[in-house]
């Protein structure tokens, strides 16, 4: 015969490979659909700004598109030179309505990242009429705080413009650029960046939000193609965040619901409640883990941006998830019913479970809340999930207490009408006895 255990166990295993590559073919058709995107037109505010007209007289501009994040609009044009190198033009601009600030834009010979840009940046200051522009170098040592100063850079740029349109609130940058060869125009790294901290006219830190880590593409001027690596990004996001929300945000609280409410007390179901127990919580892991190590991923290739309360949360999360299953899962290891160490290892096993419930639903917030602004439906989604699960708990808790109470209640009742018993029945011996005594004297006499 088949040991129902060893048989449940092999389904067990089957679904977490069929899991497995689900999860593999989920992350390879993200790679696909976001490795190319057409061309996004900018909108009518943008388009109706003075620089863009300007443009528009100067150049006649060919291409124009919105950029996949700080609500940047982006609009070019090129021809080669005698020389066979490329003359581009281009306007980057974007809302920034506040006083102080910066809008930078730039090329990166090498990959699609902030470091070795060389970028133009336009900075916005108080009481000043036109925004000051200049050519700058990105460098490690810029992120390490050291001081950001004008610099050449190892192409020509002229006529370097920078427009505060109030009017619509676009702030703009306008420039001509003449490439060397080494640039492909055909794809070509160009990065973007907003902040709004400025000392005198020296640009600070940005926000480190993941708005400014998307700000980087790979565009085909002659099409208007792009490989946004921002994209990439939101849908390997999207499918660390829908892992982690149902596995370790909704399948192992149900598995501890199910533990809690369905093994001994209101409502016994014994042995199902712990095979219940057993998948939600094993599912719960492979997908939270899946999850997990693709967030994983996502902060080595950020490594400029590290989130670290996220991550610290996370890599507890996993430990605690990962000591949790194998307790469920090693056996032999765990102690009997009759063991006096059970006592000791149901507190270990229930702590963890609870500090999971805690642990759990305040990451998955603090990563919701890194996907500002575009969070509004991540937010609701996981405020339904924990009401939906609140709503149950809270059910089963009542019916546990009202069946609690309706039992003491009875063997209150019981207790109470006891010693009545007792009092008549020795009522009724003593009666007995009494008469059978008193029929004996008068046989007697």
């Amino acid at each position: 015969m088949i040991n129902p255990s060893k048989k449940g166990k092999t389904k067990m295993q089957s679904f977490a490979l069929n899991t497995i590559f689900i999860l593999i073919s989920l992350s390879h058709l993200s790679i696909v659909v976001s490795s190319s995107k057409p061309l996004n037109p900018c909108n009518g505010d943008f388009l109706h700004t003075q620089a863009y007209r300007q443009m528009q007289n100067q150049t006649n501009t060919t291409h124009c598109k919105k950029l996949s994040s700080l609500q940047a609009q982006f609009a070019w044009n090129y021809h080669k030179t005698s020389h066979n190198q490329t003359q581009l033009n281009i306007l980057i601009g974007t809302k920034l309505i506040t006083n102080m600030g910066w809008l930078a834009w730039g090329i990166n010979p090498d990959l699609p990242r902030m470091v070795g840009t060389r970028a133009i940046i336009a900075v916005k200051v108080p009481n000043q009429i036109t925004p000051s522009v200049n050519t700058y170098n990105i460098t490690k040592d810029i992120q390490l705080g050291c001081k950001f100063q004008p610099s050449g850079i190892d192409f020509m740029v002229q006529n370097m413009t920078g427009v505060d349109d109030k009017d619509v609130g676009f702030f703009s940058v306008f420039a001509t650029l003449v490439l060397p060869q080494r640039y492909n125009v055909s794809s070509l790294n160009h990065v973007w960046q907003v902040g709004y901290c400025v000392d005198g006219l020296e640009p600070k830190m940005h926000e480190t939000s993941l708005g400014n880590l998307d700000s980087k593409e790979v565009l085909d001027l002659e099409t208007g193609d792009c490989q946004n690596i921002g994209q990439h990004r939101r849908h390997m996001r999207k499918i660390h965040g829908i892992l982690n929300i149902i596995g370790w945000g909704t399948l192992m609280p149900l598995g501890v619901i199910v533990a809690r409410y369905f093994k001994q007390f209101p409502i016994k179901l014994d042995p199902c409640w712990y095979y219940f127990h057993y998948c939600c919580q094993v599912v719960g892991y492979i997908l939270g883990t899946a999850g997990w190590g693709l967030g994983l991923f996502l902060g080595h290739e950020s490594k400029y941006y590290t989130f670290h309360s996220h991550r610290v949360l996370g890599i507890c999360i996993f430990g605690f998830t990962t000591l949790q299953v194998t307790q469920i899962l090693a056996f032999q290891f765990k102690p009997t019913q009759e063991d006096e160490y059970r006592k000791h290892w149901n507190v270990y096993h229930h702590f963890l479970g609870y500090a999971l419930l805690v642990m759990i639903p305040v990451n998955i917030y603090k990563g919701i809340k890194l996907l500002k602004p575009n969070n509004i439906t991540w937010k609701w989604t996981y405020n339904g999930i924990l009401v939906l699960l609140g709503v149950v708990v809270l059910a089963l808790e009542i019916v546990t207490w009202a069946i609690f109470l309706y039992k003491k209640c009875c063997r209150k009742t019981a207790e109470e009408s006891s010693p009545r018993r007792v009092e008549i029945e020795e009522d009724n011996k003593g009666q007995t006895k009494e008469g059978s005594s008193s029929r004996t004297i008068e046989v007697q006499e």
